[in-house]
């Protein structure tokens, strides 16, 4: 009578074999780690240049050899400048609301997210189940500010992007034309902080157009702002009545550092790669990465000896 090895190793040595088997299924039932997903939602005012900046954020990555996607989340969008992975009118189009229900373009528009939202289940998960794989993907967004100051259609986006696995980052672009004076100023940073409490994201400020502006100096008094002569400057500009007002907001700004912005020169490849940083570490991205042996010289052997 014949025996397979199977059978002998069970006979003459149960304990190995039971240790094997013991591996073997511990090894099988071992759970996955769940794929992850890098995003920017991409938000800001109308006008202050975020289709630009997506535009030149994936010309960047794609001379530096780095993939990324970007997915059109506006209705009324018309023409870009860059490969869309996914666009909300496959779904729903502005113009064809207007027209059918008769309603304007904010009207149109808000109706239209709405949509989007009752179809997240499907459309959109339907659309993202190839890009999660630690893939990186951009959202350009509507520009219509009650989107990401009150209206919570925005919050629930982001929520199932991160039932989905996804490290979400807020990137909020403002114009730097409208850093003219403090007033705007202080304007700019509640229209930011607004977004920040109502998305519950990490959030990366950038002053947009920077190759736009003429005088740098005036910039730069906002990019590391001081409190007394911003409140000064206030104050002249504002009732006495508001006086108290504005050294409340000045407090809210300078003691909780809540908001900053970064500075975005599109013509230079340096000012891209510096916000990028500051996006990615925001996302943890990368720092999953597993370790590549052939990133590593081999040791020479003279050395051993």
């Amino acid at each position: 009578m014949s025996f397979s090895f199977a059978v002998l190793c069970d006979q003459i040595f149960p304990s190995t074999s039971t240790i094997v088997k013991a591996c073997l299924a511990s090894k099988e039932s071992k759970p996955r780690y769940p794929k992850m997903g890098y995003a920017q939602l991409v938000i800001g005012p109308a006008g202050s240049g975020k289709s630009t900046y997506c535009s030149s954020l994936h010309r960047h990555c794609l001379d530096n050899g780095r993939t990324l996607h970007i997915v059109n989340l506006d209705p009324a969008a018309e023409h870009f400048d860059y490969p869309v992975a996914l666009d909300i009118r496959e779904l729903i189009n502005l113009d064809d609301v207007m027209e059918e229900l008769g309603l304007g373009p904010n009207g149109g528009l808000m109706y239209c997210m709405e949509h989007l939202e009752d179809n997240l289940d499907d459309w959109l998960a339907e659309g993202l189940e190839d890009y999660l794989d630690d893939d990186y993907i951009v959202f350009d967004c509507p520009g219509q500010i009650e989107l990401f100051s009150h209206v919570p259609m925005l919050r629930n986006f982001v929520d199932h992007l991160k039932s989905k696995s996804f490290n979400v980052c807020a990137v909020y672009l403002l114009d730097s034309q409208f850093m003219t004076d403090v007033t705007k100023f202080i304007s700019g940073c509640m229209a930011s902080l607004s977004a920040m409490v109502q998305l519950e994201l990490p959030h990366v400020n950038i002053l947009s157009k920077m190759d736009l502006v003429t005088n740098k100096k005036d910039i730069e008094d906002f990019l590391n702002p001081e409190p007394q002569f911003l409140l000064s400057e206030l104050n002249k500009r504002m009732a006495p009545q508001f006086a108290k007002l504005n050294k409340s907001l000045m407090e809210l700004v300078d003691d909780y550092s809540m908001v900053s912005f970064v500075p975005l020169d599109l013509r230079k490849e340096s000012s891209i790669r510096y916000v990028l940083a500051q996006i990615d570490t925001s996302i943890q991205f990368g720092e999953d990465a597993d370790v590549k042996v052939k990133d590593f010289d081999p040791e020479d052997p003279q050395n051993d000896s």
